[in-house]
């Protein structure tokens, strides 16, 4: 067991920090003398025993395959193939409302709950926002892996086409920018149509900590 993690290791390791988009020689090499079969099967085999609802979680489909393989610059034909495809997974309010309430977004953007083991599949999940934005000014812990949010009604508005265009961002941003590193939420189903209106009032309505 400890021999297929390492190899499972050293495999996700050389795809981290020694292969450009440019080093990549075929479509089935994901980094220098590492072909995509053999960095599946060690994954595969370091994860055995998982329950299969987290077992599903390191297997990756076509647009997670394309963004590792390039290193997430992948040729604009590409690039063009994954939005395309990713804008057809979103699923839209059936009322065409995309604004909910700002005060449960603020909740959904300061929990964290969800997607580890332990946790309660029956309890709602968390955004956990704030690990990567910063988003009302006055709340000072907050990640810089996105840009900051701060502010973003007054930047945005909170015309209809903003509200859609906030709400396809945060359900797939896949579907708005190739090889993003923001999370699938609605694709993903971890969060509902719901919680991502409350997220999309969060952010934009002018009544939000986020605007003030």
């Amino acid at each position: 067991m400890l021999r297929t993690c390492s190899a499972a290791a050293a495999a996700i390791l050389l795809l981290s920090g020694a292969a450009s988009a440019a080093d990549v020689k075929s479509d089935t090499e994901m980094a220098p003398g590492i072909s995509r079969e053999t960095l599946e099967r060690a994954v595969a085999a370091a994860w055995k025993g998982l329950p299969p609802d987290l077992a599903a979680r390191v297997v990756q489909d076509e647009t997670m395959r394309i963004c590792s393989q390039y290193r997430n610059q992948p040729p604009q034909a590409l690039a063009d193939a994954i939005l395309a495809r990713e804008k057809q997974t979103v699923s839209y309010p059936p009322d065409a409302k995309y604004l909910g309430d700002w005060k449960a977004g603020e909740k959904l953007a300061l929990s964290g709950f969800g997607g580890r083991m332990g946790d309660n599949p029956k309890q709602a999940n968390g955004g956990n926002c704030y690990a990567c934005h910063q988003l009302a000014p006055a709340e000072i812990s907050y990640g810089t892996l996105g840009p900051s949010l701060a502010g973003y009604g007054k930047l945005k508005g909170t015309t209809p086409e903003a509200q859609k265009e906030v709400y396809e961002r945060v359900y797939n941003a896949q579907a708005v920018y190739a090889c993003s590193n923001m999370p699938r939420f609605g694709h993903n189903k971890f969060l509902t149509i719901d919680q991502i209106r409350d997220a999309v009032a969060f952010l934009l309505d002018p009544e939000s900590p986020v605007n003030k």
